[in-house]
């Protein structure tokens, strides 16, 4: 069997597992969730171990550097003489894709320990969890567009149960808005999926194919067909490429989340368990970067390459408003959540640049704030576990009671704000190097835009110092008095385990960021070849 089978595949046989298993073992139903994820985080770490890169690797399995790669038929329909309708199970990943995996497979372990919190419904809750993690896997290994839209839509139950059921005060709420953002860019999703469908032929078969690969190549459109580049098809008096590519990036965008889709992610992370925050703010931001690279610009280059001035210009705007929003949050994980639309709106503006230090840079800050804010999100948890309080005003002194804590809780903030030595700093840096060379190289964004991202990185400093003075410095002084005193212990074995890994690793690809770059630049440079030759 295929190894990216397995990874996606062994969260589901472990979630089986639990809901086979009679309620009153529900004790080890956290011990089989963190066994599933270890286990797929080994499979993830052999795959990147085994991911061949170099010039002279170029050409595995011909399609478009992608290795690891599994097709089989999946729904075959014949349709008499307008030939068969193919829709496979086709699984494969390049650098990108591989960078990715292993920061996912390392986030459902960190949110597998997390959700040890969770004491109702324990069946319902690591099952769905488990399910969740299939979903995601899975996303980043589709090539078949039915497939990837089957696991992209797979994530959206589990997310709205997980933050619907197990949730805070306004929980209902917070769930059915994620629920209907996320539902609403994905059905006209399905709609640009299905006109591409109907665009593109199979040049071997000769039948239609929802292959992500063939619809990359201009020469499998059919002519007069919606989507050919030759036809100049219409939709409401628009381009019908550039309808496509705005359809499916607005679907993306509300996932990164982008300004103005963004509303959704405040909310829903300020209800969500610490174990359902880790997971939107690590994994489920990525997927939208992702989608926008793979899907975006792999199947409309052309329309990347024109409207790149409103990419960056959406990219500068959700850095400088996440930044500005989160400098005004009382609520430490509404702070941080805001801290997450300024940091991934630098990936759009590395997307936007079309260089490869800018993509380079989008996709090494995708990694780099997966594990930044999965870390950010656990320290959050840590203290609303104690003493159910969020508010930074209520706090003051905790350097003094919790010096454990403090410590992880400083290496958080200042590797997120982009101190040189941490992984963060190296992102952003590629980042605005790509946005700053893009006016002499291809003259798509302005310098001002480079600087703006700039100030982002000031704002942030901002937030973060302002943070760590108000609740940590200083005398001592609770709301809660000395029923908080007692209950805010230091960080225990299992907290400390758990943050330990995440702190060296932001350090590690700070010292070492090719760990990252050196595996995704195949597919960068491929990328903005392809780009450019359109």
């Amino acid at each position: 069997m295929n190894i990216l089978t397995l990874l996606i595949f062994t969260p589901i046989l472990f979630g089986l597992v639990i809901l086979l298993l009679p309620s009153s073992l529900r004790a080890s139903f956290k011990f089989i969730t963190l066994a599933a994820t270890f286990l797929q985080l080994c499979f993830s770490i052999y795959i990147y171990l085994h991911f061949q890169t170099g010039v002279a690797h170029a050409g595995i399995n011909h399609e478009d550097q992608f290795q690891f790669v599994q097709k089989l038929p999946w729904i075959s329909l014949d349709l008499g003489s307008m030939g068969k309708m193919q829709i496979e199970y086709f699984v494969g990943i390049d650098g990108i894709s591989v960078t990715l995996l292993v920061m996912t497979s390392l986030v459902m372990v960190i949110a597998a320990i997390a959700s040890w919190e969770i004491k109702s419904n324990l069946k319902g809750f690591f099952a769905l969890f488990l399910l969740l993690d299939m979903a995601v896997v899975g996303v980043f290994c589709a090539l078949d567009f039915f497939l990837f839209y089957t696991f992209y839509e797979l994530m959206l139950l589990p997310l709205y149960f997980m933050i619907g059921m197990w949730g805070g005060a306004r929980r209902e709420y917070a769930s059915i808005k994620f629920f209907l953002y996320t539902l609403f860019g994905s059905v006209f999703m399905l709609l640009v999926m299905v006109g591409l469908y109907l665009s593109v032929k199979d040049p071997v078969t000769g039948n239609h194919t929802f292959n992500i690969i063939h619809m990359m190549n201009p020469a499998n459109y059919i002519d007069g067909s919606v989507f050919s580049l030759l036809s100049n098809a219409t939709i409401l008096g628009m381009p019908a490429r550039t309808v496509g590519f705005v359809v499916l990036f607005v679907a993306f965008a509300i996932k990164v989340p982008v300004v103005p889709f963004h509303t959704w992610l405040p909310d829903a992370h300020v209800e969500a368990p610490t174990p359902v925050s880790i997971i939107l703010a690590g994994i489920l931001l990525k997927i939208g970067g992702y989608g926008i690279i793979r899907i975006c610009i792999g199947i409309f280059p052309e329309v990347a390459l024109s409207g790149a001035f409103w990419l960056g210009l959406l990219g500068v705007i959700s850095i400088l408003y996440g930044a500005f929003n989160a400098l005004a949050q009382r609520d430490l994980k509404r702070m941080i959540a805001y801290s997450s639309v300024s940091h991934m709106g630098f990936v759009l503006l590395g997307i936007a640049s079309n260089t490869a230090e800018g993509i380079s840079g989008a996709v090494l800050q995708m990694v780099s704030h997966g594990f930044l804010s999965t870390m950010l999100f656990f320290l959050v948890g840590v203290i609303y576990n104690r003493v159910h309080d969020r508010d930074i005003y209520n706090f003051r002194g905790l350097g003094t009671l919790m010096p454990r804590y403090t410590v992880y809780v400083m290496v958080a903030f200042f590797a997120s704000l982009g101190l040189p030595g941490f992984s963060a700093f190296v992102a952003e840096a590629f980042t605005l190097a790509g946005a700053f060379k893009s006016h002499s190289v291809n003259g798509l964004l302005p310098y001002w835009m480079a600087i703006c991202g700039s100030i982002g990185i000031l704002l942030s400093a901002a937030y973060f110092l302002w943070t760590l003075q108000r609740m940590f410095f200083g005398a001592v002084s609770l709301k809660g008095g000395d029923v908080w005193k007692t209950a805010l212990t230091d960080l225990n074995f299992r907290e400390t385990a758990t943050l330990l890994p995440l702190a060296l690793i932001a350090l590690l690809l700070g010292i070492l960021p090719s760990l990252v770059l050196g595996k995704v630049n195949d597919s960068v440079l491929a990328l903005i070849q392809f780009i450019q030759a359109k």
